[in-house]
């Protein structure tokens, strides 16, 4: 791939990466482990500036280069936009990672169409537009990355979260789709399903799912958003190179596939 550093310590060097929903949590550490690896990193949120300026900051202060974005990317001329000023400013991304989410709880007989349309609008149609925005860059340099954050839920299920669920399973459905069809412009795409992690969760979230069958991991603890952001970064990088179109389990031993 052009552009691609020789460099051990930094094998994103030269590389331009969008992390969706990365102004906190998971997404902010897999950020700061992209900038870590040498990439230059945009930093999306979609309306707490401070989150995401938050995150930008400490990539430069590290001396990595990144900048912040706002924008919805489940509105298609939005991505459109986002995804042409970071190609102005940092050049056009060969990494993505969709990890953006809105998680809600809500019982399936209250749930109405426009909030099901809210969620998935986020979760799947936001990867895809993203995906489709950041193609056209990774083919012409030759590759790229592409990696999905799907959830533990989408394999056990969980209580009052049909619509994150849904579109949670679909990031697997697309990875695998993604990964055939980019095959040949070099592009890999692979998913990541994260089990219970230490994080901060927003009030509209609700209390933590409980999954049917999974009751403690075998490791005795949560894990930590950099659990995620560390298999996230090597997929990236061009140790994984002969890895495409799988989805992995991060859970601790919580669920075993």
């Amino acid at each position: 791939m052009s552009g691609m550093a020789d460099s051990p310590d930094k094998p994103l060097a030269g590389r331009t990466a969008l992390v969706t929903g990365s102004g906190k949590n998971i997404g902010r550490a897999i950020a700061l482990g992209l900038a870590a690896a040498g990439a230059d990193v945009a930093v999306l949120g979609k309306s707490d500036r401070q989150a995401v300026q938050h995150t930008a900051e400490d990539i430069r202060r590290a001396g990595g280069k990144s900048v912040a974005v706002l924008a919805d990317i489940a509105d298609e001329q939005s991505v459109a936009e986002a995804v042409r000023d970071i190609a102005a400013e940092l050049g056009g991304p060969t990494i993505l990672v969709n990890n953006a989410a809105v998680r809600r709880q809500t019982a399936f007989a209250d749930m109405t169409f426009a909030e099901w349309r809210a969620i998935t609008g986020v979760i799947l149609d936001g990867a895809f537009l993203c995906a489709r925005a950041a193609a056209p860059f990774m083919t012409e340099a030759g590759g790229g990355a592409i990696v999905n954050i799907s959830g533990l839920g989408a394999f056990t299920g969980a209580r009052g979260r049909v619509h994150v669920i849904s579109a949670k399973m679909g990031l697997v459905g697309l990875t695998r789709a993604l990964a055939v069809d980019l095959a040949g412009a070099g592009v890999r795409v692979n998913c990541i399903a994260p089990g219970k992690i230490a994080t901060r969760r927003g009030e509209s979230a609700g209390p933590p799912p409980v999954h049917p069958g999974a009751d403690s991991p075998l490791v005795g603890k949560s894990g930590e958003p950099r659990d995620i952001a560390s298999l996230a970064v090597f997929l990236c990088a061009p140790e994984a190179k002969y890895i495409t179109g799988q989805t992995f389990h991060v859970n601790g031993g919580l669920f075993l596939s």
